[in-house]
């Protein structure tokens, strides 16, 4: 496939080493010389500094013959001619473009993105995914990273094993034994900063991270098993009301389950926008690093605290200060994947990664076949993939245990007819099944060919 990434920034870049990892023919453009050159010296690929709306500079960069186009620069407008002059000039079949500006997402306006408009096949929202990963963090609030599939059905969990937990040293096979009603299976394993997939023999020990795929009603069992305590988030204190912090406020307010949420933001006009738009929510305007502002909003009585605003050192000095208040749980907002190794030494609980989370949203939309969800594991390390399986599929038809899977391949769950089935060697993959897979990045290639993805593209 061969693939045209418009910005060649944190998002675009690690989308190109997606691509160019799984041997695509990808073409990074980018008006920064640097960034081109950082690009090309780095992954397998071809690089063209200027400005990606330019029909010439499109031109250059092979837009006559290309698949996909994926517009990711810092902005909007750009993002948007360039779908346009991709597809009026060169017909690129598939145009996928980054915008943040909540007026361009407003639903009322969504006629703009007709293909007789502004043809734009995909919209990709960094603010919205953000504020979903971060609903998502409080769902799971003793898990360091989260997020569901299989239509809401199961959920995978980032667990950090400590000493308290009951199945340290026990070898994954017996867990199995031990909880023979559990829905859930350990998919990852991080120790000593590599990742990988485990075997049934494999243990748990202290200091490791592992990743687990379960039903969603045994999400509490599957903590408790793990050391953690399950409870739901009744009072959250929200640092940053701009567009993040704002769609996690609005979606609070519309939960079933009442969430008693205040948010701190620092800009007058942001806060008086924010107090406008929502109805039961209490905005205080001040600085989220003031004591008496986080004891103003009872931040030592609160659930959790998450830190939102654009500022990363802002973030992480406001979740370290509610902390030191008395909040039991932190999340912070962090850009910069650099900083990440500071949140366990600062007792941060969990972070939101914008550059993950958008890049997954966008692998959604380019892996061939009947991709149905995408989430990108740690640095680009692993992902989670749910596909539904094709009559064409080497899968279909088989047992599980009958199926050649790379060693970094496994099954988290089968989803038949609405049912989720947790995968045991003996169980059947049938045609119409909804497949979780978790895969290390080098078995992505693969896992696609095992879903004969190149028969069905979406």
């Amino acid at each position: 496939m061969k693939v045209i990434i418009c910005g060649a920034g944190q998002v675009g870049w690690q989308i190109a080493r997606h691509l160019s990892g799984e041997r695509n023919d990808v073409t990074v453009v980018d008006s920064n010389p640097d960034l081109v050159r950082r690009a090309t010296d780095s992954l397998d690929v071809q690089g063209i500094a200027g400005f990606a709306s330019y029909p010439d500079i499109l031109d250059r960069a092979g837009a006559r013959d290309a698949d996909m186009i994926i517009a990711a620069t810092h902005s909007d407008e750009v993002n948007m001619v360039t779908c346009q002059v991709a597809h009026s000039v060169f017909a690129i079949p598939r145009k996928i473009a980054r915008l943040r500006s909540q007026s361009y997402l407003d639903a009322i306006y969504s006629d703009l993105y007709r293909r007789d408009h502004m043809p734009i096949d995909v919209v990709i929202s960094p603010e919205k995914e953000v504020a979903d990963a971060a609903l998502q963090r409080l769902s799971a609030p003793s898990a360091f990273d989260t997020e569901t599939f299989l239509d809401g059905k199961a959920q995978l969990l980032g667990i950090s094993i400590e000493e308290a937990c009951p199945v340290v040293n026990t070898p994954l096979r017996q867990l199995t034994d031990l909880f023979s009603t559990l829905r859930s299976i350990v998919v990852g394993v991080r120790r000593d900063g590599s990742l990988f997939a485990p075997e049934a023999g494999d243990q748990l020990f202290v200091g490791d991270e592992c990743y687990v795929f379960c039903h969603v009603e045994d999400v509490s069992r599957t903590m408790e098993i793990f050391g953690k305590s399950h409870k739901t988030q009744d009072r959250v204190v929200l640092v940053g009301g701009g567009n993040v912090g704002l769609a996690v406020a609005e979606a609070l307010e519309k939960r079933a389950h009442r969430v008693r949420a205040k948010v701190i933001e620092k800009n007058r006009k942001i806060a008086e926008h924010a107090a406008d738009v929502l109805e039961r929510t209490i905005v205080l305007h001040g600085d989220g690093l003031d004591r008496a502002l986080l004891a103003e909003a009872n931040i030592s009585r609160a659930d959790a605290v998450l830190a939102v605003t654009d500022d990363d050192k802002t973030n992480m000095l406001a979740a370290v200060r509610a902390k030191a208040e008395g909040c039991p749980m932190a999340v912070a907002l962090i850009n910069d994947p650099t900083l990440v190794p500071l949140m366990g030494p600062l007792g941060i609980d969990a972070y939101i990664n914008p550059r993950a989370t958008t890049v997954s949203s966008i692998l959604r939309h380019i892996r061939h076949g009947r991709v149905r969800a995408v989430y990108s594991i740690g640095d680009a390390e692993a992902e989670m993939i749910e596909a539904e399986v094709l009559s064409t599929s080497p899968l279909a038809g088989q047992l599980i245990r009958d199926i050649d899977f790379p060693e970094g391949v496994l099954v988290g769950a089968v989803n038949k007819e609405g049912k989720l089935h947790k995968p045991t060697g003996k169980l059947r993959i049938e045609e119409g099944d909804v497949v979780a897979l978790f895969a290390m990045s080098a078995d992505v290639p693969e896992v696609e060919r095992l879903l004969q993805v190149s028969i069905d593209f979406f």
